[in-house]
C-alpha cells in the first residue's frame, strides 16, 4: 500500500516551547547558558570569536566566555596575538554559542571595549599556577622553531617567580562585547528550526522571529 501521508501531517515541532518573543534577550541567554551548564559534558561556556582585518578578512576561533552581564560578555586573551591585534584595527566582532545536545545556538554581535584593569587582575589571579606562568612565557600566535623552546621558556618563568606572586603581563588582557545583536536558534524537526533576533535601537530590543 502506497504512503500518502506527507512530513507536515507530523507534528511541526518539538515539544519544546518556541523561543519567547517577550524576553529580555540577557534572561534569556542565562536561562540557556543554566541549562547547557547542566548538560554539556566539556566547557558550556566555549564560544566561537569572530573577529576581521580592516579590509574584512575574518577569522575564528573558539575561546571561552569568562564574564556575562548586562554590560556584555568578557573573554581575555593575549593582545599581541592574531586575534589581539584584529581587535585592535576592527573593534566588531561576532560570537557563536552551539549547544549540540541541546540542539540549541545563540549568535551575538557587537562592539568590545576593554575591561578595567582590576577585572583583568582579579582574573588573571583566579587562574592556576601553571596557566598564569604559560601566559608569561607564551608569544601566542607567533612562529614556534620548536615545543622544547616554548618548555624552556616556561621553566625559565617558573623558576624567575618561584612561589612567589606572578604579575600579570601588560600584554594580557580582556575585552567586554556589548550586544548590538542577538539570535536565539532552536532546532525543531524537519529543519523547521525556530529563530528569532533581538535588534538593539534608541527604542530599546526590536524583535523578530525569521523563518527558518
Amino acid at each position: 500500500m502506497t504512503n500518502t501521508s506527507s512530513p507536515l501531517s507530523a507534528p511541526p515541532c518539538d515539544d519544546l516551547p518556541l523561543i519567547d518573543l517577550q524576553a529580555d534577550p540577557f534572561t534569556l541567554f542565562e536561562s540557556w547558558m543554566a541549562e547547557a551548564e547542566k548538560t554539556e559534558i566539556n566547557d558550556p561556556n566555549a564560544m566561537v570569536l569572530a573577529t576581521s582585518t580592516p579590509d574584512g578578512r575574518p577569522s575564528a576561533r573558539i575561546v571561552l566566555l569568562k564574564g556575562a552581564d548586562r554590560r556584555g560578555f568578557v573573554f581575555y586573551t593575549n593582545l599581541e596575538s592574531r586575534k589581539g591585534e584584529e581587535l585592535a584595527a576592527n573593534p566588531h566582532v561576532a560570537l557563536l554559542f552551539h549547544w549540540k545536545g541541546l540542539r540549541r545556538q545563540i549568535r551575538i554581535e557587537g562592539g568590545i571595549s576593554p575591561v578595567s584593569v582590576e577585572e583583568a587582575d582579579a582574573y588573571f589571579a583566579s587562574r592556576s599556577r601553571v596557566s598564569r606562568l604559560g601566559a608569561i612565557a607564551s608569544d601566542q600566535s607567533r612562529p614556534l622553531s620548536s615545543r622544547s623552546v616554548f618548555e624552556d621558556r616556561l621553566h625559565d618563568a617558573e623558576s624567575r617567580y618561584g612561589e612567589g606572586p606572578i604579575p600579570r603581563p601588560a600584554n594580557w588582557s580582556g575585552y567586554r562585547v556589548s550586544p548590538q545583536h542577538f539570535e536565539f536558534w532552536q532546532e525543531r524537526r524537519f529543519r523547521l528550526h525556530d529563530r528569532a533576533i533581538w535588534e538593539r535601537s534608541d527604542a530599546g530590543w526590536q524583535v523578530t522571529r525569521l523563518y527558518p
